[in-house]
């Protein structure tokens, strides 16, 4: 599926309801884990200890953060669309995330994302999405949600 462009609260409407595409894999690399415990604090060592992690976790091996694995949410987002004739976008809710399952290192990602409403709030555009992290090679997704954008388009 190619990438859509969207520049107006009007064209974002017209795909109210539908699945609006699939992002391309992203491999988390052993070093993406180590900068993210680094940028947020969090060092457990299921994030970072190798040999420990493949001896004592049901995983064999170190694991995403799950919060790294959301963060990266508009990275993805941004190959399904691009929204454009922007002022700026705001993240601005999760409604529900569900973790379903670990992502250990060096396995690929990539986002699958239905835009589920449209709202327009005094000229900014309110989108919800369902967005699903699929595991390439699992049955079973890293985790399952709805998110909010707001996009603020230019006049």
């Amino acid at each position: 599926m190619s990438k859509l462009t969207i520049r107006s609260l009007e064209e974002l409407e017209k795909y109210e309801g539908t699945e609006m595409g699939v992002s391309d894999y992203h491999t988390i690399t052993q070093q993406q884990i180590n900068l993210f415990a680094d940028a947020t604090l969090d060092h457990q060592w299921i994030h970072l200890d190798a040999e420990r992690a493949a001896t004592e976790t049901p995983f064999k091996a170190t694991i995403a953060h799950g919060y790294l694995t959301v963060s990266l949410l508009p990275y993805l987002w941004h190959q399904i669309t691009a929204i454009e004739n922007l002022k700026m976008q705001v993240n601005y809710e999760i409604e529900s995330l569900r973790f379903n399952q670990a992502v250990t290192v060096d396995s690929a990602v990539r986002l699958r994302a239905k835009l589920l409403s449209v709202k327009n709030l005094r000229g900014i555009a309110k989108a919800r999405l369902e967005v699903t992290l699929e595991i390439e090679g699992s049955k079973k997704p890293a985790f399952t949600g709805v998110i909010t954008f707001l996009y603020h388009f230019n006049d």
